[in-house]
């Protein structure tokens, strides 16, 4: 069940920074011809998306600390 939990965290958090991300994206270049007269425009598309992308962010960190195995089964620190 953790490992089910772990992989939907993970696909929920990839798909909502890239949705996030693409959006911000299009916005930014969507508002460069209003970039030239006021350059602080550019910042609203990562106030904006840049929560969702963090949010997504923090549920793909999640989502991959669920699915790594414990310390203490891991194999690669003993000598052979």
């Amino acid at each position: 069940m953790k490992q089910l939990f772990g992989g939907l965290l993970l696909g929920v958090g990839i798909l909502i920074m890239t949705c996030s991300g693409l959006c911000s994206l299009v916005v930014v270049f969507m508002g460069f011809s209003e970039a030239m007269r006021d350059p602080s425009i550019i910042m609203l598309p990562l106030l904006v998306g840049g929560i969702p992308f963090a949010i997504g962010f923090g549920l793909f960190w999640w989502g991959r600390a669920l699915l790594r195995p414990p310390p203490e089964l891991d194999n690669r620190d003993q000598p052979l």
